[in-house]
């Protein structure tokens, strides 16, 4: 179902730019470091990262897709939601998960400065050095799929999860 089934509801916007399709090579490369960084790190913990960085971001359509996949996958609707206010649900999450958002909002909310030593610490204490490596490549991808999403403004509301072109 899509909003625009519902005749109360606000028109959609129009996006600004198809940029993949402008820029094939880069969205081809942004698949490629997706599907790289995806491969080292749990598929629960990935979702959750793709999430809180996207609901920092206010990007419409990655929290869209990414909401859905998770609950596509079995993920509860109640840590979905309680993940926007994390720190005071901590009992909704294992310890590793919560490394990783912590670490997530970190690398995303870079211009409060670096990543604490005491953030990158816990995380490295919860994840080997390779999955490290790949969850903050995680971050760093869903990041940038935030900023050409939020730039765009690509259309919420439209995505099906396992459905890709």
């Amino acid at each position: 179902m899509t909003t625009n089934e519902h005749s109360h509801y606000v028109p959609e916007h129009t996006p600004r730019l198809q940029w993949a399709e402008h820029a094939p090579d880069v969205y081809k490369a942004m698949i490629k470091m997706e599907i790289a960084a995806k491969s080292g790190v749990d598929p629960v913990t990935y979702e959750l990262v793709k999430i809180r960085a996207s609901q920092i971001n206010h990007c419409a359509f990655c929290l869209d897709m990414h909401t859905k996949d998770a609950l596509a996958a079995g993920e509860s609707v109640e840590r979905i939601v309680q993940l926007s206010a994390w720190e005071e649900s901590q009992h909704f999450y294992t310890e590793k998960e919560l490394a990783a958002i912590e670490l997530t909002e970190a690398v995303t909310l870079l211009t409060d400065g670096f990543v604490p030593d005491e953030v990158y610490a816990k995380a490295a204490k919860q994840f080997t050095e390779p999955e490290l490596a790949h969850l903050i490549a995680a971050i760093t991808v869903i990041n940038a799929w935030n900023r050409f999403g939020v730039t765009t403004r690509m259309v919420p509301g439209h995505y099906t999860p396992g459905v890709h072109k």
